[in-house]
């Protein structure tokens, strides 16, 4: 038999306020009691603590208890639950590149590299270049054969007959800033991008150009990386566009291209005005140079840098970032990386992820050509010029001798009607081959001549003969020691890819790293 003199006068008077609050909370309408029970004693769950209260309110009581405690188990249940979702699934990131074909070109093939490790990977591709990829590349039925592989489109506030040429960039840029970063909040917050069999995005890799990632992410709390394409002496001049206007090294003007910079660590040595991008040469409120300004200090908000290099390549370029971006992975080549990968998990080699149609009629012209006989000539997907440079290149390489293919991407010479002359079509007939298109990789001019020992630096000067004189050199003079650095650098991009090396290792790490986000 329970006596009430076995309960404290503490314990009474926690009862009696329990009861109080009780009774209040159902004379104002309140229907739950839930808030009490963190301060109730254990002891109230037995019977016999009901005996100061009526019986209505004893039965009352001891539902709501029972309903407190379903509450209870069920949020225990939910959180068992979300603990297992992070067991059992792999991570989730979304992937962001800059819609572009260089960066789109890399970030696919980062993309299929975190698939191959096992990871979840969502694609995530404006409008205009998801339309672009789905009509000149095979990425839908490549990457079916990863099922945690998802492809997501955002709009990036242009109008469809909107420019999006490298001219009017910086326009697709703000764009993507004012208008597609709230789109971009949307996706990550509405739940879409998960499901049962897929964790909610764990991390976030966006090119490190959109700003507006960074702080989309921090304020939803997922951590983000950026992913930078170009080169890292590339980056590293970005970096220090504020130390080149602090010593009025930047903005120049003049005809003295050849005067070296000397504000960029590391470069001091080699590095002239001429080497500097176009927009140098103009004034500060260039557009450009504000988009790149902040390049040094966006950059290192981010958990880490990923860069398409390797250390053997741009090494001390590499340790200057660093100085900014301690949490580096160099994992490049990308495009040797990836097919490393699929040849050791005996899958079929990477495929394009061109943006543009490729004329594969050169092919069979190519297999006809004598064995490293065959000049190369490509300026990328965004490099435009007049059509008297066109012409007078096209003169410089039929008049070599050489054997060379060119492509020249459609709107890539700023003229409308172009006649060509006969002994123009007579030359590329007999020796040439011209394509709209064909794949291809870009590296920085200034590294391959006075660095990498691989190329020629024609300055600023583009005339037959200059043009003449160059293809000669390098197809004829000094073609053994081009090939010699070419080799040297081919086999350190391999060994940086076999198991220990450092983009081996890099990857190693990135992946690790996203998986204990």
């Amino acid at each position: 038999m329970w006596s009430r003199d076995r309960w404290s006068a503490k314990e009474i008077r926690s009862l009696r306020g329990n009861q109080k609050e009780y009774l209040h909370n159902r004379q104002s309408g309140r229907k739950s009691w839930i808030p009490s029970l963190t301060r109730m004693n254990l002891l109230l769950i037995t019977p016999p603590l009901c005996f100061g209260f009526s019986y209505l309110v004893a039965i009352r009581l001891r539902v709501i208890i029972c309903n407190a405690l379903k509450i209870h188990k069920q949020q225990n249940q939910a959180t068992i639950s979300v603990m297992d979702q992070e067991t059992v699934l792999p991570p989730h990131v979304l992937i962001f590149p800059l819609p572009l074909q260089g960066p789109v070109n890399s970030t696919i093939k980062l993309a299929e590299l975190l698939c191959l490790s096992g990871l979840h990977i969502t694609l995530l591709l404006t409008d205009p270049i998801h339309t672009k990829l789905l009509k000149y590349s095979n990425i839908q039925s490549r990457f079916s054969s990863y099922p945690g592989f998802h492809l997501e489109t955002i709009p990036d506030g242009l109008p469809e007959d909107h420019p999006r040429s490298i001219d009017r960039f910086i326009e697709v840029l703000e764009s993507l800033k004012t208008k597609s970063s709230i789109l971009f909040k949307d996706l990550l917050t509405s739940g879409k991008l998960s499901s049962d069999s897929r964790r909610p995005v764990t991390c976030i890799i966006a090119d490190g150009t959109m700003g507006y990632t960074c702080d989309v992410a921090n304020e939803i709390g997922i951590p983000i990386m950026y992913i930078r394409t170009i080169s890292a002496c590339c980056l590293w001049v970005f970096f220090c566009f504020p130390d080149l206007i602090e010593s009025r090294e930047l903005p120049f003007s003049g005809n003295d291209l050849d005067t070296p910079i000397k504000s960029i660590p590391g470069m001091e040595e080699f590095l002239r005005r001429r080497d500097l991008p176009l927009f140098c040469r103009f004034n500060l409120s260039d557009p450009n140079v504000k988009t790149y300004l902040s390049e040094g200090t966006e950059n290192p908000r981010a958990h880490g840098l990923i860069l398409n290099t390797f250390d053997d390549l741009e090494g001390p370029i590499v340790s200057q970032i660093r100085t900014s971006c301690p949490n580096l992975y160099t994992i490049g080549p990308l495009h040797a990386h990836l097919k490393m990968k699929l040849e050791s998990f005996s899958s079929s080699l990477p495929s394009s992820n061109s943006l543009w149609k490729e004329d594969m009629s050169c092919i069979p012209w190519l297999d006809s050509q004598p064995s490293k006989s065959v000049l190369y000539v490509s300026f990328g997907s965004l490099a435009v010029m007049s059509k008297e440079k066109y012409m007078e290149l096209w003169y410089g390489l039929v008049n070599s001798g050489s054997r060379f293919l060119w492509v020249i991407r459609r709107h890539s010479v700023l003229s409308d009607v172009i006649e060509i002359p006969p002994e123009l079509s007579k030359g590329t007939e007999e020796r040439g081959c011209i394509v709209e298109w064909a794949p291809q990789e870009k590296v920085n001019s200034r590294f391959v001549g006075e660095v990498w020992k691989l190329g020629l630096d024609m300055k600023d000067t583009c005339d037959r003969v200059i043009v003449e004189k160059m293809v000669r050199e390098l197809m004829e003079e000094r073609k053994d020691e081009f090939r010699k650095s070419a080799d040297k650098m081919a086999k350190l991009a391999k060994q940086c890819l076999m198991e220990g090396g450092s983009s081996y290792c890099n990857l190693e790490r990135l992946i690790k790293d996203i998986k204990a986000m």
